[in-house]
C-alpha cells in the first residue's frame, strides 16, 4: 500500500521503528530540499536509495520544505485515522443524544445502563447497536470537567479541576498554626467500671513550619469554643506541669504565641471569646475559603497519620465500616480517656516528632529547634491570664447580691467597687467543666475570681446544670432555684452511677462529672426568693436544643 506523510505529532509519541526510518530519510531529503532544484535523475537515484517511488519522494520533499524537521518525514499507511468515527450517522446521533440526555445527569447512570438504553433505541430504529467500546470512546472524548459538572455538580467540578495555588509556606515557627478537630477512630471505656463510653473528639494544633504538634485536647464533647480555648492554652504555654500530671517523662519544648491561626469555618472558631482573645494577644485569624478542605491539608494529613496509628490499638473502629469488617470494636475496647491521652501523647512526642518528615527531609523536632534558634518565640505577657482571655463569656449586670449566670448566684466582697459605677454591665467568663466559680472582667483590665454564693454547692459542670434545669422544666416546674437545681444534680449523679454499667449514654454522661462528685452534708437553707424562669433576663439559662447542648453554651 502507498505511504503518505503522517500528521505532525510529538517526537516522543512516535514508535521507534517509524522514527528510525524518518531519521534515515532525513539524511537524504534535507540536502535535496536545501539545494537548488535537482534533475530528475538525481531525485530518482535518491528515491531508489530510500526504497520509494519518485512521487513519494516529491511528497516528502514538499512536507519537509513546509516543516523542516524530522517528524515531518514520519509516514503511515493509508486508512482511517486513530479516533475516526465510522458508525452510521443515525447511530452517532443517538449516542450523542443519549450522553447529553441521560448520562449527563445528577443520577449518574452507569455506562452499562447507557449501553442498554442505546441498544433499545437502535433496535426500535432498525439500526445495529454500537459496542461498549464505541460508546466508551464517545464518552471519553467529552470534556471531563463538563461531565463532572453535569453528573456531580458545579462545586464538585470546581474542586476537582480548579487550579490550586501553592500551599502555606511559613518561614518561621509559629508563623502559621492550624487547628482542627476529628472524631477519633477508637472506642474508650470508663476508668472505673471499664464499660464502653464511645469515641472521643480530638482537637489538634499544628505548627505548619516544623509540622510539630503544639497542643491537643481530648473530650467526649463535640468541638466547642471551650475545647479550642483549652487546646490553644496548652499549645502556647509550657507543658512541663501538664506532662508531670500524666506521668510522662518526655520533652515537649514546642510552645509560644502564634502569629496567625489558620482555621476552617466551624462555629466554634467564630466565637467572640476566641476573636477577642486573639486580638488581645496579637494573633491574626485567617479563615479558609468555604468548602475548600485542601487549604487545611497539613493538619488533615497529620490527623490521617495519627488515625492510622490509632488503628493498631485495641477497640479501634478503623476508618470505615468496610475497613472494620467484623472486628468487635466495643468488645475489644480497654483504654480509658486518660489512658488514651497518654498513649496519643507518647505517639506524638516519640515517633511522630522524631521521624524524618517527607516534606521537610528532617524531623519535626529538628525543624523546630533550628527555627527557634534563629528567630526565637513570642510568649504571652501574662501566662496566668492567657487562658482567661480565651474562655467563653456572657454579659451580666453586677448587683448587690453578686452576679447571676445560668441561674446560679456568684458573690464575693471584691465586687463592691463595681456597684459604684453608672454602667455595671461586665463580662463574666466561665469554664464549662466546673461552674464553682466565674471570672469577672474588670473595666480597667484583669479578672476577679468570684465563687458560688452557696459555698456548700457541689462542683457542677455547665452540662449538668443545664440538664438538671431541663429535667425540672419537663416536670412542669415554673420556677427554677439553685437549691432545686443542686438537689436535682445530686439525684442525677446517683442515677448515673447506678446506670454506668447498663447504658452507654448514661456512662458518657457520668464521664463528664467533675472530680468532686459528692455533696457535703449540710442543713438546707431556703433561699430568700426563687427566680422565675421567664423573668429576669440575665437569670435565664439559654434554651437547650437536643443535639446542640454541648455546643451552644460556648457561642456567645
Amino acid at each position: 500500500m502507498a505511504e503518505t506523510p503522517a500528521s505532525p505529532s510529538r517526537p516522543m509519541d512516535i514508535p521507534d521503528e517509524a522514527w528510525t526510518e524518518a531519521v534515515r530519510r532525513e539524511a537524504k531529503v534535507r540536502p535535496l530540499a536545501a539545494a537548488a532544484p535537482k534533475s530528475v535523475a538525481v531525485v530518482q537515484a535518491a528515491a531508489t536509495d530510500l526504497g520509494l517511488s519518485t512521487a513519494q519522494l516529491y511528497r516528502l520533499l514538499r512536507a519537509f520544505r513546509a516543516q523542516p524537521v524530522t517528524r515531518s518525514l514520519v509516514v503511515t499507511k493509508p486508512g482511517p485515522k486513530r479516533g475516526a468515527r465510522l458508525l452510521p450517522a443515525g447511530v452517532e446521533q443517538r449516542i450523542e443524544q443519549a450522553i447529553d440526555g441521560s448520562y449527563k445527569s445528577r443520577e449518574r447512570p452507569t455506562l452499562r445502563k447507557l449501553q442498554r438504553d442505546l441498544r433499545t433505541d437502535c433496535h426500535a430504529a432498525a439500526l445495529k447497536p454500537p459496542s461498549r467500546k464505541a460508546i466508551q470512546a464517545r464518552v471519553s472524548a467529552r470534556s471531563l470537567k463538563e461531565l463532572a459538572k453535569a453528573r456531580d455538580g458545579s462545586e464538585a467540578a470546581r474542586q476537582r479541576f480548579a487550579s490550586a495555588a501553592p500551599g502555606l509556606r511559613p518561614r518561621s515557627p509559629l508563623a502559621t498554626v492550624q487547628i482542627d478537630h476529628t472524631l477519633v477512630d477508637i472506642q474508650l471505656v470508663d476508668e472505673r467500671t471499664r464499660a464502653v463510653l464511645g469515641r472521643p473528639w480530638l482537637t489538634l494544633l499544628l505548627d505548619v513550619f516544623s509540622r510539630c504538634v503544639l497542643g491537643l485536647h481530648l473530650s467526649f464533647d463535640p468541638p466547642s469554643a471551650s475545647g479550642v480555648a483549652l487546646a490553644i492554652s496548652q499549645g502556647v504555654l509550657p507543658k512541663a506541669e501538664w506532662l508531670a500530671e500524666r506521668g510522662l517523662d518526655l520533652l515537649w519544648p514546642m510552645h509560644g504565641t502564634p502569629h496567625a491561626l489558620h482555621l476552617d469555618n466551624g462555629r466554634e472558631f467564630h466565637s467572640r471569646a476566641l476573636k477577642r482573645g486573639c486580638q488581645q494577644h496579637g494573633i491574626r485569624i485567617d479563615y479558609r475559603p468555604p468548602a475548600t478542605p485542601r487549604f487545611g491539608g497539613h493538619i488533615e494529613r497529620l490527623m490521617g497519620t495519627l488515625m492510622t496509628r490509632v488503628h493498631a490499638l485495641p477497640g479501634t473502629t478503623f476508618s470505615s465500616v468496610a475497613a472494620r469488617g467484623d472486628y468487635p470494636s466495643e468488645q475489644r475496647a480497654v483504654l480509658s480517656l486518660r489512658e488514651f491521652e497518654r498513649i496519643l501523647t507518647l505517639e506524638v512526642l516519640g515517633p511522630y516528632h522524631n521521624e524524618v518528615h517527607s516534606a521537610l527531609d528532617r524531623t519535626p523536632t529538628a525543624a523546630w529547634a533550628d527555627g527557634v534558634a534563629a528567630l526565637g518565640v513570642r510568649l504571652p505577657a501574662d501566662a496566668a491570664a492567657f487562658m482567661l482571655d480565651f474562655l467563653p463569656f456572657e454579659e451580666r449586670v453586677v448587683r448587690r447580691d453578686g452576679v447571676r449566670l445560668f441561674n446560679v448566684l456568684y458573690f464575693d466582697g471584691t465586687l463592691a467597687p463595681l456597684l459604684d459605677r453608672a454602667d455595671r454591665h461586665c463580662r463574666v467568663k466561665y469554664d464549662p467543666r466546673s461552674m464553682d466559680a466565674v471570672f469577672v472582667e474588670l473595666p480597667e483590665g484583669g479578672h476577679l475570681r468570684v465563687p458560688c454564693a452557696d459555698l456548700g454547692r457541689p462542683a457542677v459542670s455547665l452540662w449538668e446544670q443545664r440538664t438538671a434545669t431541663r429535667r425540672l422544666r419537663e416536670e412542669g416546674r415554673r420556677t427554677v432555684d439553685e437549691a432545686a437545681v443542686a438537689v436535682a444534680v445530686e439525684e442525677q449523679r446517683r442515677v448515673l452511677e447506678q446506670a454506668r454499667s447498663t447504658s452507654k449514654a448514661a456512662r458518657r454522661a457520668a464521664a463528664r462529672l467533675p472530680a468532686n462528685r459528692s455533696m457535703p452534708d449540710r442543713p438546707h437553707t431556703p433561699r430568700p426568693a426563687t427566680v422565675e424562669a421567664d423573668g429576669e433576663e440575665d437569670a435565664r439559662i439559654p434554651p437547650v436544643v437536643i443535639g446542640e447542648a454541648s455546643k451552644t453554651e460556648f457561642l456567645s
